[in-house]
Formats: structure tokens, sequence, C-alpha cells
């Protein structure tokens, strides 16, 4: 299937006048993974809840696959291709990991055929597939209630898979697990992702990088943002809405920020020294009254304490003002790569010498700006 799997219209839902939804507008293309964030009391539950008919909608419309969900049941939404994981996971706890798995494979069986009958040969291939799939192949004849936490979640999505839906919504999948298991459910979700749409409704922003492609913020039953983890992470609305402060920044001057800290971090760390000195300089450029640039240098070195993931060039690529270019090699030169530029074990160096290329800025200049740092 291509084109939109999922389309949410104008969708407002009420509770005795509080609204959990408002007019909300979101959309997704088939085929796509896409991770939800948002502050307790966004709406992030709510909005699973209308899409699998849970709760319908005060007003707008939600369309799967370009059909109207409005006024349909819940287990005929299940039967159009939609399936849902919640934050518990809900497996039989005495049965075996495979006899959970063929429960789900087969879902026309009678209760006879449940506790009598054998299962068929595809039937067999298809729960040996999804033991391979959810990791649980040596655990095939457990009880459930002898797996971990992470690996019940494992098994209950391999559940959900079973059920073939076109759509996966995955609430809060992991919660309350260890690093270890947080990086099985994720590489389990990408591997997913190459045959199915999935919603993933998450806390944990690690996670959220491991898995994110794109990602949607909601806040007060709105989408407030959407777009890469960095680009995200890097909205001034969303720090405002995450931190309770209001940025002193603007997303272009983060961007840059982003941008001189990926650089620095090329090397594997962000040392003090390095973050004190892009604090400082930058701090001087972005605030123009002297008694704001203390406050903003420390709001800065916040910043700086996040972690990112940004594509240089990508980054780099988005900058058009040349004055823009010329302060992010400024205050490189001068905060990561002055002192090391002359050692014969650094590779800083050629990292300096491919920011300059990146930035496409003329020998000339550079030596402008290397000769006012010195």
């Amino acid at each position: 299937m291509t084109g939109k799997i999922l389309e949410i219209e104008n969708l407002t839902v009420s509770f005795d006048g509080f609204k959990a939804l408002n007019q909300l507008n979101f959309s997704m293309d088939a085929g796509e993974l896409r991770v939800i964030i948002g502050p307790n009391g966004a709406g992030k539950t709510t909005f699973l809840d209308i899409i699998t008919g849970k709760v319908q909608p005060t007003e707008g419309r939600v369309l799967f696959k370009g059909k109207n969900l409005r006024n349909i049941p819940e287990y005929k939404i299940s039967c159009l291709g939609i399936g849902r994981k919640f934050q518990t996971p809900r497996v039989y706890l005495n049965l075996s990991v495979s006899e959970n798995l063929d429960l789900a494979v087969n879902g026309k069986k009678n209760v006879w055929s449940t506790l009598f009958g054998k299962a068929s040969s595809a039937e067999n291939r298809s729960v040996a597939g999804l033991l391979e799939t959810v990791g649980l192949t040596a655990k095939a004849n457990f009880p459930a209630a002898l797996l971990s936490h992470g690996e019940k979640q494992r098994l209950e999505i391999g559940m959900l898979v079973a059920q073939s839906p076109d759509l996966l919504l995955v609430d809060e999948p992991v919660a309350g697990l260890t690093d270890e298991e947080t990086e099985n459910v994720g590489a389990l979700l990408l591997a997913l992702a190459e045959s199915h749409s999935i919603i993933v409704i998450e806390h944990d922003m690690e996670f959220v990088r491991q898995i994110a492609r794109k990602v949607t913020v909601l806040h007060q039953g709105s989408v407030l943002c959407e777009g890469t983890m960095d680009e995200v992470q890097s909205d001034p609305r969303v720090i405002e809405v995450y931190l309770g402060q209001e940025s002193s920044l603007s997303g272009h001057q983060l961007k840059i920020l982003r941008i001189i800290e990926a650089i620095a971090l090329q090397d594997g760390e962000l040392s003090p020294e390095e973050m004190a000195s892009i604090a400082h300089q930058l701090s001087l450029v972005f605030a123009e009254k002297i008694e704001d640039q203390s406050k903003l240098e420390e709001e800065l070195k916040d910043y700086l304490l996040q972690e990112v993931d940004t594509s240089i060039p990508e980054a780099i690529a988005e900058i058009d003002d040349l004055e823009d270019r010329k302060l992010i090699l400024k205050v490189s030169y001068q905060a990561i790569f002055k002192k090391a530029i002359s050692s014969e074990v650094s590779t800083k160096p050629n990292t300096y010498e491919q920011l300059i290329q990146l930035l496409e800025l003329s020998p000339e200049t550079v030596e402008a700006i290397q000769n006012e740092v010195e």
C-alpha cells in the first residue's frame, strides 16, 4: 500500500467540557514509523483511543486507508487492520511462549480446536518465524510467566504482528525496561518497520532517538510541531513545554549551537573548556544587552549538556547567511581547533579543513577569522 494510511482531520474530543484533543490534524504515510511524544496530559492516550474506536470524536474524523472510522466498533476496526499494544503486557502467563503466539496466529479458532486441536504445518511455520522475529526461540516452551518484563513486551508485539495488521499502535513499549531490553525492543520495532506502518508513543527520549525517523509532539491536545529528533529537540516551543521555561534563543540560533556542538563531539566528547568557550562566545553574539549575556551563557551550557545527533553537512546546508557561517567557523576555531591545530597527533586539523569546505568560505575569509581570534 502507498499513500496515506492514517489521516486525522480537525479532530476534537471533549470530556465534560475538557478538550483532550483540540482541532488535531495529523497524517502519516503507509510504511512509516512515527513516534509521538509530549508531556503528561498532552492527549497521547486519547490519540490512540480515537484511532481504535475506544473513544468517539466530538468533532472531526479519522480516516484509515481512506475509510472514516466514526461509529465503527472497536473489534471491527481491529479487523480492518489496526492492532494496538497497551503499556502493560497482555499475555497469557500460564501458556508457553509458543502457545501465546499460536493463539494469535489463528484468531478464528473455536474453544474445541484451541484446547484439543493440533496446529497446522503453516501455523507452526508462522509461530517459528515469529519466535525468531521477537528473539524468543530459545524460550519457546517457557511459560510466559517466567519471561522478563522486556521479553513479555516483545512477546506481545509478536502476538500483535501475528494478526497481520497494517498499522501497529505501540504504547510506551520500554517503560520499566533495562538498557539492554530497551535496545532489543528498539531493534525489533525497526525490523518490523520494514514491512509495517507503526506509531509509537514514548517518554524515553534515548529510546526515541534510537528508533525515530519522524517525531510528532503533542501539547494540550494539538500537534505542536513535527520533524526529526534534532529539529524537535531544538524547537523553542518544545523546550518551553518540557522545561517549563521560555527559551531565550530562536530556532535558528539553536541550530547554530547544535552545529558547533556536533563539530566538537566528532572526537567523542565535549570538554568543559570547550563547552564554556562555546557558551561564552555565542552569548556575546546572541544577547544584545550586557546584563542578559551572563544568563544566556548559563542557558547555552544547559543546551550543550543535552545529547545531539546532528548531521553536520545537512545542518550547514540549511545555513544560508554568510555571517552565520563565519560565526560557526569563528566559534569552532576558538573553542575547538585553536589549541589542536599545531598538534601532530590530533585529528582535529583534518576535521577543521573539512569544516571549512562545508562552510564554503574563501581562504581570505578563513584567514581573516583566524587573525581576529588570534
